[in-house]
């Protein structure tokens, strides 16, 4: 495929995003992470050109780069990377900072924080990037705390001794807390250090899609070859498979390949195993074969220790008594943290003055300034609006399409996309794999609902008072 070509799809991929964008009235998200112009392209990888390394961070972190690749790529019917050069780099100096006090790292076995080796041939930073990894994602870019120290330990031993140390690993938790971080993490330093391992990683939405595409087009032995040849299995998200039988038969066989010939795997959930439903007992026994490890909110000490991590990796430098108010009232998850450190450092530059716990407060009134606003999560918002209307949150994330399943689903995804800052797409994935126009498409229709419907509106507010009132 030519250069143009690729061109062609990529400006039709950045006009298609501006479209569901402002449609979703992101309009000014579009203009502010979408400054970008196409350089030139390989035969699997384009180059963009950025305004800085901070904003291809934080593009990277809002997920807006594998958007926009995710998009090329069902264009192209190819699987194409997007990498990047800075327009004008400015260097960035940072004031010296006495460090922060270590996180407590309480745990049970593995008992030793692992450190990340320092070797003379291949490091993480250092190798070929693989095209489905965030390069970003790496041991040493992750914070471990008491939250999350024992899958971390977990995920280095079995990088280091892939198929032999924790084979599989599963790592659960809610949203924003690590899980994929450090499942490409350990796909990276596998990687690093040989670049031949064949590592896949995917989404198991994605990897049904193209189970279910392969079916359609008899192209299934090559599908077979492509996941059971491999070296290395990360699989996100594997609640989307809850119901799935054909594509968990699939996985099945996947998994006793790639076991069998001491391959490493790794899942990612956002709950633990018992807690999933419409699993085969075969599949379920498959993912509790090796270690069950999760990852929970940080604590006060390691919310200042992330919050250090981010504006390291950022070469940025903020006051002392910011951070603190950032790490005492941003109580969720790493995403969130890293969400308020971004937003309070932009607008300070964009307005061109001092950060400080002033503008912070103003800036982050949304997130952090209401008491409980810091604890609002969709899986506090599903429990509020099950109970309300005497259902589970298994049947709000569930196909179920009665109508007193269906409404108190549509309101908790408009109240999800209404209190949140999650994307549609991140919503969708907590409501049983849901695409983005469906999570926009029941948001729009209680949104309608409300301009008319009285005895709704009354029912909304009390669960938006509710969830804020949540504890969890």
């Amino acid at each position: 495929m030519s250069s143009q070509n690729y061109k062609d799809f990529f400006e039709e991929a950045i006009k298609q995003i501006r479209e569901e964008m402002n449609a979703n009235n992101q309009s000014d998200e579009f203009t502010l992470w979408f400054n970008m112009d196409y350089v030139e392209d390989t035969l699997s990888q384009i180059t963009v050109s950025v305004s800085s390394e901070f904003m291809w961070i934080q593009m990277n972190s809002k997920k807006y780069v594998q958007r926009l690749e995710d998009k090329i790529n069902e264009l192209t019917g190819q699987q194409i990377s997007i990498t990047h050069i800075v327009k004008n780099k400015q260097t960035v100096s940072v004031p010296k900072k006495e460090p922060l006090p270590e996180p407590e790292t309480k745990t049970t076995e593995p008992e030793i924080v692992h450190q990340v080796e320092k070797k003379s041939g291949p490091t993480e930073n250092s190798h070929k990037k693989h095209p489905q990894l965030n390069e970003n994602f790496t041991f040493e870019t992750f914070v471990p705390g008491e939250n999350s120290i024992y899958a971390y330990n977990a995920s280095i031993s079995a990088a280091k001794n892939p198929g032999k140390a924790y084979n599989p690993i599963l790592i659960y938790g809610g949203v924003g807390l690590g899980k994929t971080h450090l499942m490409q993490a350990l796909g990276n330093f596998i990687y690093s250090n040989n670049e031949k391992s064949k590592i896949a990683y995917t989404s198991a939405e994605n990897f049904t899609n193209e189970f279910t595409a392969s079916l359609k087009n008899q192209t299934i032995d090559n599908f077979k070859k492509k996941y059971r040849s491999l070296d290395v299995l990360l699989l996100d998200d594997i609640q989307f498979l809850e119901g799935k039988e054909g594509t968990q038969e699939e996985l099945f066989h996947t998994f006793n390949s790639i076991y069998d010939k001491n391959g490493q795997i790794v899942f990612t959930s956002d709950r633990p195993i018992k807690e999933l439903k419409g699993f085969t007992e075969r599949i379920s026994s498959r993912f509790s074969r090796g270690l069950n490890v999760d990852l929970q909110p940080p604590n006060y000490e390691n919310r200042l220790a992330i919050i250090q991590k981010k504006l390291e990796l950022l070469h940025k430098s903020i006051p002392q008594d910011v951070i603190e108010y950032i790490a005492k009232n941003c109580q969720t998850n790493v995403r969130d943290i890293e969400s308020c450190i971004t937003k309070s450092i932009g607008f300070a530059e964009l307005v061109g003055k001092p950060l400080t716990v002033e503008i912070a407060q103003n800036q982050l009134r949304d997130t952090i300034n209401d008491p409980y606003s810091g604890t609002i999560t969709i899986e506090n918002i599903q429990k509020v609006v099950a109970e309300h209307y005497n259902v589970s949150v298994a049947d709000l994330k569930s196909k179920k399409k009665d109508r007193k399943f269906v409404i108190p689903r549509q309101i908790s995804i408009f109240i999800c996309c209404s209190l949140t800052e999650y994307s549609t797409t991140e919503i969708g994935n907590e409501f049983g794999g849901r695409d983005h126009t469906t999570i926009m498409h029941a948001r729009d229709k209680v949104e309608s609902l409300l301009k008319t419907d009285s005895s709704m509106n009354s029912t909304v507010n009390l669960l938006i008072r509710a969830t804020k009132d949540f504890r969890k």
